[in-house]
């Protein structure tokens, strides 16, 4: 059987990718006239294109998404959303996530993608993470973001988790960002991404179900640089406990 659908699956990740582009260069032109619109006003231009690529090219490759809200969100506030990394999907995954003015933070390298490159460039915050100076402008830039109204994503396990645990340890960026900005912390879990595309491969993508999940936000009222170790230990183990609950694929159940 696995013999018969391998091939199935190769044809299945080409017409994937096919799709990929072609609904990129779709909304490419529309993206190079957003960004003459700043920083900021074309940046939330530039996402929200993001967000019409992934409304159209996910049912194109039949991939469902299906939103969990654990609690009511709200999204006319600014928040430090943090999710768990375990898929080359994830990247699009988060425009599915999140329909609301955000600047994810992102590996630099992938910057330097033809066309893919420019939209990922005013879409995000890029970050070097092998250059310590690199890494502290980039967090002024989302404090900045965020004082702006905007809210910012972080994948905390800064790369993938290819582990059989629930999540890898966590840096402390995001945390710290959320108590010198007095903003809260909102994770969010992308469940099945794992299932959708296995880090290992790029050819490993399938067709199925994609539930993002919306937890409780996590206040930083009060809260000082003293408290970022005690606010991603609490963060970390909220969606640890939470992923384990909901039994996903990569957990290794001992």
């Amino acid at each position: 059987m696995q013999v018969v659908l391998k091939p199935l699956q190769w044809i299945y990740c080409i017409y994937a990718f096919t799709t990929f582009v072609a609904v990129m260069l779709v909304i490419f032109p529309f993206v190079i006239l957003a960004s003459f619109f700043g920083r900021i006003r074309g940046g939330n231009m530039i996402i929200r294109l993001c967000m019409l690529w992934a409304d159209l090219w996910f049912p194109l490759i039949f991939i469902f998404h299906k939103k969990i809200y654990e609690v009511p969100h709200d999204k006319k506030k600014s928040y430090i959303f943090v999710s768990n990394h375990i898929s080359y999907l994830d990247a699009a995954i988060l425009v599915k996530a999140y329909r609301q003015p955000v600047r994810p933070l992102g590996r630099i390298e992938l910057s330097k993608v033809p066309v893919f490159g420019f939209i990922y460039r005013n879409a995000i915050v890029t970050v070097d993470r092998s250059n310590p100076e690199n890494r502290g402008k980039s967090i002024q830039i989302l404090k900045s973001i965020i004082r702006k109204g905007v809210s910012v994503m972080v994948f905390p396990e800064g790369t993938f988790n290819m582990t059989h645990e629930p999540l890898k340890e966590f840096y402390d960026g995001a945390f710290r960002v959320a108590i010198e900005t007095q903003t809260p912390v909102k994770p969010v879990l992308f469940l099945d991404a794992y299932s959708r595309m296995h880090y290992k491969s790029l050819f490993s993508m399938t067709p199925g179900r994609s539930r993002i999940v919306y937890l409780d936000e996590i206040p930083v009222e009060g809260l000082t640089n003293d408290d970022v170790a005690k606010l991603r230990m609490e963060v970390f183990t909220i969606m640890e406990n939470k992923l384990k609950e909901y039994k996903v694929a990569w957990i290794k159940h001992k």
